[in-house]
């Protein structure tokens, strides 16, 4: 029998309810989890949020060296610097939660990686708000965004994570968790 997640508890609070909602312990089928495709796409998505980091923390470096040196970097530039790279290292967690197989964190995952590249693009093109390196990196991470996006939507990820209610639509068997004596309702809890 294939091992089953559990549910991730921070003191005492159940993250995965918290953030998934009622489909918070909902978990795709390990062999979906298993299958060549899904690994190497969580590997892709992995590497673009290291890069995605790697750029985070390249803004903010590159803020507080300018800072530093004398120059006026901006509420706007330090906000945006710092939200990117805390939204970024948010997106790590939606990354482990999909890929021990959490359907809310593939979901998140996904929501996000759209959303996020149009948000940046617009706010880069509103003119004098950010220094021209700051916009430079909103394009940067729009374009790593459309990334993970891309990576996401493949058929076989769409596939592969499907909703509880698309499997249900289809018929397919939602099996139980072990130690769940309720049998499918149980995936939905």
């Amino acid at each position: 029998m294939a091992h089953r997640p559990q549910p991730f508890t921070l003191l005492g609070v159940d993250i995965d309810r918290t953030f998934g909602g009622r489909q918070g312990h909902f978990v795709v089928d390990a062999h979906e989890l298993a299958h060549p495709k899904t690994q190497r796409a969580f590997r892709w998505v992995y590497w673009i949020l290291t890069a995605e980091a790697a750029v985070g923390f390249g803004a903010v470096i590159i803020a507080v060296v300018l800072q530093v040196r004398g120059a006026e970097v901006g509420f706007a530039a330090w906000f945006r610097g710092v939200v990117v790279l805390a939204m970024t290292l948010t997106l790590f967690f939606f990354a482990w939660r999909a890929r021990h197989g959490f359907y809310w964190g593939y979901q998140r995952l996904r929501l996000f990686s759209q959303i996020f590249p149009v948000v940046s693009l617009i706010v880069a093109t509103i003119p004098g708000l950010y220094p021209y390196w700051m916009v430079v990196e909103q394009i940067v991470f729009a374009v790593l965004m459309i990334g993970v996006a891309d990576v996401l939507t493949s058929d076989h990820m769409r596939v592969a994570f499907r909703s509880p209610r698309r499997r249900a639509e289809l018929g397919e068997a939602l099996a139980p968790r072990p130690g769940d004596s309720q049998g499918n309702s149980s995936r939905f809890q």
